[in-house]
């Protein structure tokens, strides 16, 4: 299997016949890479959306099980591909086709399991995938986006800017993790969990629901970490204090984040419960 290593720094020489070591950023003589504009690789991407044999589902496979136990190394790769094809983002979109299949079969499982029926597991589905996954992907990435150029930029005067391709990359990454917490550890339980006020079920399920929101918060620290021309990335920190407190505050006036999103799932497929 393919696993890629940290970066190698490119080496560049100058007139006085010395080498200098240039890490995240590129000389003119590196601007052979530039050979699409924002537009043509967006293009490019979602053309090869329909080329399944072109894609490297190994590495892929190999990036989602790391997320899990190293995902400092997922972003070794990022780095590393900035070095070779000078883009941060994935020009591979087989990442996004595992994550998409993931939400399929889960959400048709978590149909199953509430007893939604046919229609309402494909309206669950197509609730999950392109709204809960793409436009609320979408969304998020532009937020981080328009914070990480407009206040964490080292050098603002500098023509260097993040890639909002790459912004939902790191969204991705971490919302993969989020949502295989939340859909496959809390399966067995959602039945129990939608129709209990018991203090241990709102115990369990709330805290496996920080446990998921603050490894999503957490890789996308990671991920804006790994960018070298920025600065103060620590403050994407910053939430996991709001998420304490809405957990223990949650805890102490039975709150179950569980039953709400069960109720909502159920609302938006026009699902009923039966007593």
């Amino acid at each position: 299997m393919y696993v890629p290593m940290s970066p190698p720094p490119v080496i560049t020489a100058n007139n006085n016949n010395s080498t200098s070591l240039n890490v995240g950023e590129h000389s003119p003589s590196t601007n052979i890479f530039d050979r699409y504009s924002a537009a043509a690789k967006r293009y490019k991407y979602l053309r090869r959306l329909l080329k399944f044999r072109q894609m490297d589902f190994e590495f892929a496979i190999w990036q989602v099980a790391h997320l899990f136990y190293a995902p400092q190394k997922v972003f070794r790769a990022f780095q590393y591909r900035k070095q070779t094809k000078n883009q941060w983002a994935r020009d591979d979109p087989a990442f996004l086709v595992l994550l998409m299949v993931f939400l399929v079969v889960s959400s048709i499982i978590i149909g199953v399991v509430l007893g939604m029926g046919f229609f309402g597991i494909v309206k669950l589905v197509l609730w999950v995938v392109l709204v809960d996954c793409v436009l609320v992907g979408l969304l998020i990435s532009t937020i981080y986006w328009y914070i990480a150029n407009r206040h964490l930029i080292s050098n603002p005067k500098s023509s260097i800017d993040v890639e909002w391709a790459y912004c939902f990359d790191v969204h991705l990454n971490a919302v993969l993790p989020l949502l295989a917490i939340l859909h496959v550890g809390q399966l067995p339980f959602f039945n129990t969990f939608a129709v209990t006020t018991s203090y241990l079920y709102c115990l369990i399920g709330n805290t496996v629901w920080a446990i998921a929101v603050g490894y999503y918060i957490y890789i996308l620290f990671l991920g804006f970490s790994a960018l070298p021309f920025l600065r103060n990335v620590h403050v994407l920190l910053y939430p996991l204090t709001g998420l304490f407190l809405i957990y223990i505050l949650s805890i102490i006036v039975r709150w179950n984040f569980t039953q709400m999103i069960v109720t909502f799932y159920e609302y938006r497929v026009g699902h009923k419960r039966l007593p």
